[in-house]
């Protein structure tokens, strides 16, 4: 009795496991070994396309692409598991101004050089802008949303082409094609063109299921935030993302607003760009005026072991409904490259407000053409500030005559003053009313040599912006020692030259009155010239050049004037 009990307690649990066993094979995608189910087929779906390992050739960029009968989105996804796991790749291409390097998971690019423009000085390896490693994450990325569609972590295969920019060609092109993910294809372009810093970027959707689908194209630059290698601590340039819209103009956001989610930019547009700024370099998504789209700044977490990563701004905009078999593209450019004010305004409305002029831009904008103009003729950089500076003081001539011979007039009514101020030194009441007496019996304005100074200052702060904003400085050499326009002079040559101008044209003025006054009239200058040991020898050289001018016209003025030019040496006593 125990024998047959034991024996049907064995044959129920191998049946059992033969049922496991059935169950787990449906469980896993495989039919019923034991119990197979007849096999339907709902209306309106195909049998997945048998998988391959290498697709076809994708076809033109004018032609429908190739669809047999549409699939169903469960299709769909047994399609896109038929696809083989695409090895992780990454291509350079070059052009005879850029090299870039794009990897297929995603179609991003993840690396960027210009090659007409050194890393620095004593590095002839080109500018690095876009790079993705250890240290910095600078990447430009696009993809879909509004379902399980491709996006810039999908892999995609990278078609087969040139990868360098040959002679004779204008033009070559970069392919990527994603598997069918959501019932949706995602054909990525990227198109270089000879002598262009703008890559045109063609998106091209293709509805492969049996349902519309509404997909989004999202376009976004992703950054750490980091100062680009080279910064200089001494003077402030700004890094970040910016945001451009007909509605709100150009707009800076700090990543410490980021940070603190203080951003405010429009949340919709149908015009203008996103961008990545930093110093002379930037890059900037372009979609075409009239295309809507939403706007977001903010932080991203991709995982990197770069320090303070990461920063985005991203644009999404939308393909609209896409019925099955249907094929959409959007059009987008992408600007990687150096902030040349005519190849900007060119490429987009606005974007040449990437290069930052600050809140001088309408001043800064005519001096930087004159500069160009100059440099036209001249050909050297160097030249050109000097001569920039030369016709802003032949256009100031009026003002400085007057404010230099108030100045001398001043200066010949000083022993008048400091006798006036010996006598009357316990009586500062009577003291102050017979100095007004003095000055207008001698038709003089004690702050007549200080307002037309105080109306030259805006240009000269704006050609500042001008010398220190314009990537034409960098590397440009201009006589001798000096051969980078952008970086400190290396012997400080022209510092101690414009140190010693400031001290001569502080002894030319007359002296202030007040003893305190007359001592930081000299402590001011010196402490002021010392900034400039750190500052761009192309500043410094402005600088320099106007300290000079001033002091030939004041010597001048006061020559006519009859006041012959008087040292005024400081007393520290």
């Amino acid at each position: 009795m125990n024998d047959i009990r034991r024996t049907v307690l064995w044959v129920i649990f191998g049946f059992s496991m033969v049922l496991l066993w059935d169950k787990w094979q449906v469980y896993n995608g495989r039919q019923a070994t034991f119990f197979p189910s007849p096999v339907t087929q709902t209306a309106g779906a195909s049998a997945p396309p048998p998988a391959h390992a290498t697709p076809a050739p994708p076809p033109a960029a004018s032609a429908a692409p190739a669809a047999s009968a549409p699939q169903a989105p469960a299709a769909a996804h047994e399609a896109a598991a038929a696809v083989p796991v695409v090895a992780h790749e990454r291509i350079t291409v070059s052009t005879d101004v850029l090299r870039l390097t794009f990897d297929n998971e995603g179609g991003s690019l993840v690396g960027g050089e210009l090659l007409h423009h050194q890393g620095s000085q004593d590095d002839p390896k080109p500018f690095v802008l876009l790079e993705d490693d250890s240290r910095h994450v600078y990447v430009a990325q696009t993809g879909l949303i509004g379902g399980p569609f491709p996006t810039h972590k999908t892999f995609m295969r990278i078609a087969p082409g040139p990868h360098e920019l040959r002679d004779g060609d204008q033009e070559l092109t970069v392919r990527f094609e994603s598997p069918d993910l959501g019932g949706v294809k995602l054909v990525k372009s990227y198109t270089l063109k000879r002598g262009a810093y703008d890559v045109a970027v063609r998106h091209e959707v293709v509805n492969t299921g049996g349902t519309p689908v509404s997909p989004q194209l999202y376009l976004q630059l992703v950054r750490d935030g980091n100062q680009p290698d080279g910064a200089v601590p001494f003077y402030s340039t700004f890094t970040g993302p910016a945001v451009y819209t007909d509605a709100k103009k150009y707009q800076k956001i700090t990543f410490k607003d980021i940070k603190e989610k203080k951003v405010e930019i429009p949340a919709e547009a149908t015009d203008g760009y996103i961008a990545m700024v930093q110093h002379y370099f930037a890059t900037a998504w372009l979609l075409p005026d009239g295309t809507p789209r939403t706007l977001h700044v903010n932080a991203a977490d991709v995982g990197s072991p770069a320090p303070d990563c990461c920063y985005r701004v991203q644009e999404i905009t939308p393909f609209g409904e896409l019925a099955p078999g249907q094929t959409k593209t959007i059009e987008a450019r992408l600007f990687v490259g150096p902030q040349v004010e005519k190849t900007l305004e060119n490429l987009a409305p606005g974007l040449e407000l990437i290069k930052d002029y600050g809140y001088l831009t309408i001043l800064a904008k005519p001096l930087y053409w004159l500069l160009d103009e100059i440099h036209s003729v001249v050909g050297n950089w160097g030249w050109s500030i000097v001569g920039l500076v030369l016709l802003l003081k032949l256009a100031f001539y009026w003002l400085n005559a007057k404010a230099y011979g108030s100045m001398a007039k001043m200066k010949a009514l000083n022993p008048r003053i400091q006798d006036l101020r010996a006598r009357l030194k316990d009586k500062p009441q009577q003291m102050q009313q017979e100095m007004m007496r003095i000055y207008r019996e001698e038709k003089v304005n004690p702050l007549g040599g200080c307002l037309p100074i105080a109306i030259q200052i805006p240009v000269f702060i704006a050609l500042y912006w001008v010398l220190l904003s314009s990537v034409e400085m960098r590397h440009a050499p201009w006589i001798g020692w000096v051969t980078d326009l952008s970086t400190k002079d290396p012997y400080f040559i022209l510092p101690i030259l414009m140190t010693l101008s400031t001290l001569l044209q502080t002894a030319l003025n007359p002296a202030p009155p007040d003893p305190m006054q007359a001592k930081m009239m000299w402590i001011m200058p010196l402490a002021f010239s010392v900034m400039f040991f750190m500052f761009p020898a192309g500043l410094v050289l402005y600088w320099l050049t106007n300290n000079l001018l001033s002091i030939a016209q004041q010597w001048v003025i006061n020559t006519r004037m009859g006041v012959p030019p008087q040292f005024h040496l400081p007393k520290f006593r």
